[in-house]
């Protein structure tokens, strides 16, 4: 994929970014055509930022710890610049600036996000769940509240559910790709919970499931579940043009990646959760019927 502020003739800011939506958040481009256009392009060019933000840390896996760390720091000067600076910044980063003050989205979230994307650089595991909370604090419920912002709430008791609906993404998210990220040399599921089912690192490199990764799974899917049911007491809050509709068809879309891995026998080891394109569209029609007024 290209990089995202890579110079084009055109420098279409929305072409660019709506290619990389679609490009590395298949779900949330599906779900996103619920949206004004207007809403729809200012989540594509935020979220292109955030996304872009995360890969330029990753997508070079050779380089050195300190660069990377160098890479981050030069981000959030940028950052700096688009919130700050009159006409220094780069002239996507421009136009991302005139979304982020149309939509007042305030800095300390994308402050958060860099945060938590550095956090994958020093952090290999994590010890409880108090620590894998705060990542996916910074790394997800963050842009749940950017999304709140552009979205439209009826009320600030709105952004509580963001960052409830954030964690339950990013944990589906962390069990769906157990094994990719344990070939990497990372471990999300905290030590605490492994202690709990009597599970072990071994248990991640076996050709199937143990009794033990099953049950550690099962806990994380209920955990991961209340967090969808706690986001859902959102929904009322948002405005109704579309954007409550958007985020109910995200959520039970992501939450039958939850679904899959238990119809997969819990085998994430083997496989790959994922919800078909078939599959998204009858989600989406039981949305449709149940959706909130």
């Amino acid at each position: 994929m290209d990089d995202f502020l890579a110079e084009d003739k055109t420098n279409d800011l929305f072409k660019a970014s709506r290619l990389y939506t679609r490009h590395y958040a298949r779900t949330f481009y599906f779900a996103s055509f619920m949206l004004p256009k207007a809403k729809r392009e200012a989540a594509y060019v935020v979220y292109a930022f955030c996304r872009y933000a995360d890969n330029v840390l990753d997508d070079d896996q050779k380089m050195e710890l300190g660069d990377r760390l160098v890479k981050l720091q030069h981000l959030g000067n940028e950052l700096d610049k688009v919130y700050y600076a009159s006409g220094e910044a780069h002239p996507r980063l421009l136009a991302f600036r005139e979304i982020i003050r149309r939509y007042e989205i305030p800095q300390h979230c994308f402050d958060q996000l860099l945060q938590g994307i550095g956090m994958d650089l020093t952090i290999r595991r994590y010890g409880t769940w108090e620590e894998l909370d705060l990542y996916c604090y910074r790394v997800a419920s963050v842009v749940g509240l950017i999304m709140a912002h552009i979205f439209g709430v009826l009320s600030e008791e709105a952004y509580p559910y963001a960052v409830q609906l954030g964690k339950a993404l990013q944990l589906t998210n962390i069990l769906r790709d157990v094994k990719e990220d344990y070939t990497m040399g990372r471990i999300y599921l905290p030590d605490d919970d492994f202690k709990r089912f009597d599970c072990t690192d071994a248990d991640l490199s076996e050709d199937r499931p143990s009794p033990a990764l099953v049950e550690l799974l099962k806990f994380e899917i209920r955990k991961a579940r209340s967090f969808y049911r706690e986001a859902d007491k959102g929904i009322p809050y948002l405005t109704n043009d579309g954007s409550r509709f958007c985020v109910q068809v995200m959520s039970a879309l992501y939450e039958g990646i939850l679904d899959v891995i238990e119809r997969n026998h819990y085998d994430v080891l083997n496989q790959r959760a994922f919800v078909p394109f078939s599959g998204k569209f009858v989600r989406l029609f039981q949305v449709w019927t149940r959706r909130t007024p």
